[in-house]
């Protein structure tokens, strides 16, 4: 019987991979949860396979715990589809995505086909190289010396209580390092002066006007 050994690689890790040795005639599911076994993640979460060109482009869809908009749109489950069915290429391609809620994405490709060992049970991981990211600690990882600092800025805002909403009532600064508010108070004084000037006139002007009506 012939065996099918596929490299798995993350899309986003190069430098991690597996290889597994699985029977033609195992399902996708059962590939599904191989990889899973191999890189320590638990497996029952929605998957999908897509049956890929040399471009990584997605085709067919295989799913495991498919939405019910899946189903209802007819999408091929994984436990139904036999592999040796989906190869049509000795360098086959799947794209893989596991895990929808959190996602990981695979590259898996066919690199031999086998005879079966004697003894040997299927699926099976034949090489590692890396260790995998965790399955839920996908997340970008600060630079160097300023996990700490992010850390204390946002204690420290969690204690004062910060609402965003409160730097509306923030003045801005302005180019010249000074504040609208400063500015404001500014532009109000060089008014009472200006209007302290148009009194003056006026009063000045009414009173010569006073003077020319004694003569």
């Amino acid at each position: 019987m012939a065996v099918y050994r596929f490299r798995v690689t993350f899309e986003d890790y190069d430098d991690i991979s597996r290889e597994i040795d699985i029977k033609s005639t195992h399902t996708f599911v059962d590939l599904h949860k191989a990889i899973h076994q191999s890189v320590g993640y638990d497996p029952e979460y929605s998957s999908s396979f897509y049956i890929s060109n040399d471009q990584w482009t997605k085709g067919e869809e295989l799913a495991y715990k498919p939405s019910e908009r899946k189903v209802n749109r007819g999408v091929t489950l994984m436990e139904n589809a036999k592999l040796a069915k989906f190869i049509d290429d000795p360098h086959q391609k799947f794209y893989y995505t596991s895990n929808f809620d959190r996602p990981f994405d695979f590259h898996v490709e066919l690199v031999k086909i086998l005879d079966e060992a004697p003894g040997a049970t299927y699926p099976l991981t034949a090489k590692t190289v890396g260790e995998a990211p965790k399955q839920f600690g996908n997340v970008v990882a600060p630079a160097s010396g300023t996990a700490n600092a992010v850390s204390e800025d946002l204690d420290f805002l969690n204690e004062m209580e910060y609402n965003p909403e409160d730097t509306e009532h923030f003045s801005e600064v302005t180019e010249d390092g000074g504040t609208d508010s400063e500015e404001n108070d500014e532009e109000d004084e060089f008014s009472n002066e200006f209007s302290d000037d148009e009194n003056y006139d006026e009063e000045e002007r009414g009173g010569r006007g006073g003077r020319n009506d004694d003569y």
